[in-house]
């Protein structure tokens, strides 16, 4: 089958296979593994100092001549921050840059302005036509099966197919897709790739932390858990996809309608010097330690198809193995 999309030319990849610019866990050694085995990845920048984007951006590059993007958060970030996070990717000549939550269309402006291309992750049509009037490239359309911060609450099989027809942009599809077979019926919706978060946080180059990885190998899909209750460092009503925990569980029934203002305080680990609060949105990297159990283990529910922890180039290759094999079915269907 053709794998190599237009979109692969605008990214400049050989495969349409995209690295989610994960927080804390899409760092260098993940972005250039991806990046080498022909796919595209994307640095997770998401309210990071400049000093540590600075570093992250050379170390992809001293690891790849591939190009990448930088994923920042416009609307959850600090405005001061954000303009020494943007000032730093523009300095360091970024090709592109990968924005997410709600449009802010000054960001998108400032970025194209700096000649970078723009993806923009949306989770509703409204936001998809919202980042197009914008002026992002390359919309990432998410379904509500996704992990991590999720924006909307379609599933993708019908968002993907739903933004498809009604913009004139390239469309990478999100949430759940992480096999050969997602990425055909991916491409089957019109889209023309994949963006894949669970896939590659379950990786050996992944900055996640090593317990993080073996509760998305233990997982099944309905283990995922979508709630609001992870609401500390982002704006208000901000749901998410995690693993389910003793935290979640002791919710019961009450996993939304969870304000920042009303959760308590309290340090539960620490990375690198800084303390984690319980409800937080911090997810255990490999340098994290404390209470790990309590954290937001994001996973999307195609966690219940991720069963390895191979490189990154690994997984890349699995799921070009398997979509020839899901074509081959669908061939012998017709």
């Amino acid at each position: 089958m053709p794998l190599h999309t237009p979109l692969c030319t605008r990214l400049g990849c050989d495969l349409p296979i995209v690295l989610a610019g994960m927080g804390g866990v899409a760092r260098s050694e993940l972005v250039a593994a991806v990046a080498e085995a022909g796919g595209f990845g994307i640095l997770g920048m998401v309210r990071e100092s400049p000093a540590l984007i600075a570093a992250e951006i050379e170390a992809v590059r001293a690891a790849t001549s591939r190009p990448f993007a930088v994923n920042l958060i416009p609307a959850a970030t600090d405005p001061a921050l954000l303009e020494a996070e943007l000032a730093v990717c523009f300095d360091s000549h970024v090709p592109a840059m990968c924005f997410f939550w709600d449009v802010v269309p000054s960001a998108v402006a400032r970025a194209k302005a700096a000649g970078c291309l723009v993806l923009h992750q949306v989770g509703t049509l409204q936001a998809a036509r919202d980042a197009e009037a914008a002026g992002a490239d390359v919309l990432i359309v998410q379904g509500v099966e996704a992990g991590g911060h999720v924006h909307g609450t379609t599933a993708a099989l019908v968002l993907v197919e739903q933004v498809a027809r009604v913009t004139r942009l390239p469309i990478l599809a999100s949430g759940g897709f992480a096999t050969g077979a997602s990425l055909v019926a991916a491409l089957a919706l019109g889209a023309q790739g994949i963006h894949c978060g669970t896939a590659f946080l379950a990786t050996r180059e992944s900055f996640a932390h090593d317990d993080h990885k073996a509760r998305i190998l233990a997982a099944d899909a309905a283990d995922t858990v979508h709630t609001d209750v992870f609401a500390l460092n982002w704006p208000p009503h901000s749901p998410v996809r995690v693993i389910g925990n003793s935290l979640t569980r002791a919710l019961g029934d009450r996993l939304m309608g969870h304000h920042p203002d009303d959760l308590p305080r309290e340090v539960i680990a620490w990375e690198e010097g800084r303390p984690l609060l319980k409800y937080s949105t911090d997810s255990p990297l490999r340098t994290t330690t404390g209470a790990l159990e309590p954290m937001a283990a994001f996973a999307g529910q195609s966690a219940g198809l991720i069963q390895d922890l191979p490189t990154a180039a690994g997984r890349i290759a699995a799921i070009l193995a398997e979509a020839e094999q899901a074509m081959a079915r669908v061939e012998a269907a017709r």
